[in-house]
Parts: structure tokens; sequence; C-alpha cells
């Protein structure tokens, strides 16, 4: 249906001109036609001061109740800091709009509900940017899994070391990540949760939660720079570590099952079993440049998802993640 010449175009609206907004979510939009033929960005809003009259040939306007001059939305696509998503979201349902918006959309059970309870109201569809779900490096992992590459896997270690908080588009001394006014949380909320729903694809929800976080570098930060999960299955458990406070750039992705191993290393995915080994080099898939490609996957199943009208799966998927992030930050207490 969704190739077919006659296909529907969503007009859509893009909330926050930040660095996700410029570097991932404009060029998937823009430069990918599967995605350009479904969905059109007719405006973006963003309330910085000396805004341009426009961005990358769309009109820029100051306040999203200017969005009636632009004709009909379907749409909008929040890029803004994590302390806004759930009120714009709420907002965006209430104006009859579907909602794109990047991770976290909620943070706990109580925002999730809300959420879903308004989306049924409206009839709409609230998707999250849950794009690493489309990384192709990501999308063989899983694959080997889903085969029983290494049969039954029982442990899953997920590390991730950054230098910093993402300064985004921003010069401030500490980044907005790096805020609890803006983004609510530290690592955990911000990298934390694409790993979530990554570990949610394979395992499923966790029956137990241990975890700590801390502050280790960063004193202008006041959120975690640093977390330490511990998810528990009957049969299986899964590990995370992450870091804003690093020397260099690394993330590491292992799973170890009875009959080998798979290790994401870098740019290296590595399947071990039976003794035999083979590596595959997706550096290039991992370069930054390579991020948009992701979002293109991701809006491209927002279109289809809009077409269909199918709002659970999405909702579910903002669900869990949030139940996950919820239950990992009380047991730190």
């Amino acid at each position: 249906m969704h190739n077919s010449p006659d296909a529907r175009v969503y007009r859509g609206v893009l909330l926050g001109l930040g660095g996700i907004a410029r570097s991932g979510h404009l060029p998937a939009f823009q430069a990918d036609p599967k995605v350009a033929s479904r969905l059109r960005i007719v405006g973006i809003v963003d309330d910085a001061p000396h805004a341009p009259a426009s961005f990358a040939g769309i009109p820029l306007l100051s306040r999203p109740d200017q969005l009636a001059d632009l004709g009909p939305v379907d749409f909008v696509d929040i890029c803004t800091p994590t302390s806004s998503h759930l009120e714009l979201s709420l907002w965006a349902l209430s104006q009859g709009y579907h909602v794109l918006c990047e991770k976290p959309v909620a943070v706990n059970r109580a925002e999730a509900a809300t959420l879903a309870a308004a989306a049924l109201d409206a009839r709409r569809v609230v998707m999250p940017c849950h794009q690493y779900r489309f990384n192709p490096v990501w999308r063989r992992l899983k694959q080997w899994l889903d085969e029983g590459a290494i049969g039954r896997w029982y442990l899953a270690e997920f590390r991730v070391y950054r230098l910093a908080a993402d300064p985004g588009a921003g010069q401030a001394p500490v980044p907005w990540r790096g805020r609890r006014a803006d983004g609510r949380g530290g690592v955990l909320l911000d990298h934390g949760t694409h790993l979530v729903y990554e570990l949610l694809d394979v395992a499923g929800p966790p029956q137990s939660v241990r975890a700590w976080t801390g502050r280790l570098r960063h004193d202008g930060y006041d959120v975690e720079d640093t977390a330490q999960l511990v998810f528990g299955y009957p049969d299986r458990m899964a590990t995370m570590f992450l870091t804003w406070a690093a020397r260099r750039r690394e993330t590491e992705i292992r799973f170890i099952g009875e009959r080998g191993s798979i290790t994401w290393s870098g740019g290296m995915l590595t399947l071990e079993r039976d003794g035999h080994t083979e590596s595959f080099d997706h550096t290039v898939d991992l370069d930054k440049a390579s991020y948009a490609k992701w979002f293109a996957e991701l809006f491209h199943d927002f279109a289809t998802t809009l077409d269909t009208g199918d709002s659970a799966r999405p909702m579910a998927d903002i669900v869990q993640v949030a139940a996950v992030l919820e239950a990992s930050y009380a047991a730190v207490a």
C-alpha cells in the first residue's frame, strides 16, 4: 500500500530545532526519497531569539499556536529537551495531531498511562524515536539471536563510554542533558533509554532490577554521569554500564549463549559459535553521518503506522520502556 503512487502524504511540524533535529530528523525527512514521498515537514517551531524566518526552506515559527497559519497539519515531531516531552505530546493530541517524539517520551508508568489515555481519546498515534532499533548492526545481532545462532543465550552485557553529555546545538557550559530541569535524569535516562528498548526487544521485561547511579566527574551536572544496572530474568541476566566520565568514546555489546557468543565492539560485529569465528566491519554504518538513515527507517515505519492506525504497538513500546526506567531509578534509592 505505501508504495502506491496515491499513498497519502502526511504534513508535519518539527517542534524544536536543536542538534537532533538538524543532524538526524531533518536530513531523514528531506534526503530519503521513501520518507520524503510520505511525510512532508511544512513548519518548524523554535522560540530561540534571533532565529531566522526559515530553515532549510521551511518556515520557522516562534509559538505552537501559530500552526494554524500553515494549513492542515497531521503530526508534530517533538525534538525538544526531555522535560517538555509529555506536556507537548498531550498538547499535540488535544489539537488532533499524531505525535512523533524524541526519547524518552515518558519516564514512569504514571506518565505513560496519562499519555496512553490521551492518545486513545484522541484516536491518534504516538510513536517514540527509538531509532537504534533500525541500526544495521543491531538488526544483524538481533537476527542472529532470533535464529538461535548461539543457542540459548543467558548473559547480555551493554557498555557505553562517553566523555560527556552530548552538547546538542547549544553552547552552554553545562549541556541541557546535564541539567535535571531540562533532561530530568542523566546518562541512564538519556543513552540508557536506547539500551532498554533494545534489551526489551530481545528479552522482554525483566523480573528484577538493581542499580547504582552517581556523578564521578562532571561536578557541573546535577544528574548522574554514570549508571550500572543489573536486570534479572528467570534463566538469564543482563548488565548495563553507562558513563559520561570516560576518557574515550567506546561501545560494546556482548551476548553469551550455550553455543557461542556475539560481540559488537566499536565498528566490528563478531559471531563466535562452535569454535568458528566470523567478523563483519560495520564502521561505515556507525558513522554519525549514518544516523539519519536510522531515523529514515523509523519515519517510514511511522508513515505506515499512520496508514494502518495501529496505535497500540508504539504505545506499548513507550509504556514498557517507562516501566523499566522507573524501576531502574527506584532501585537506586
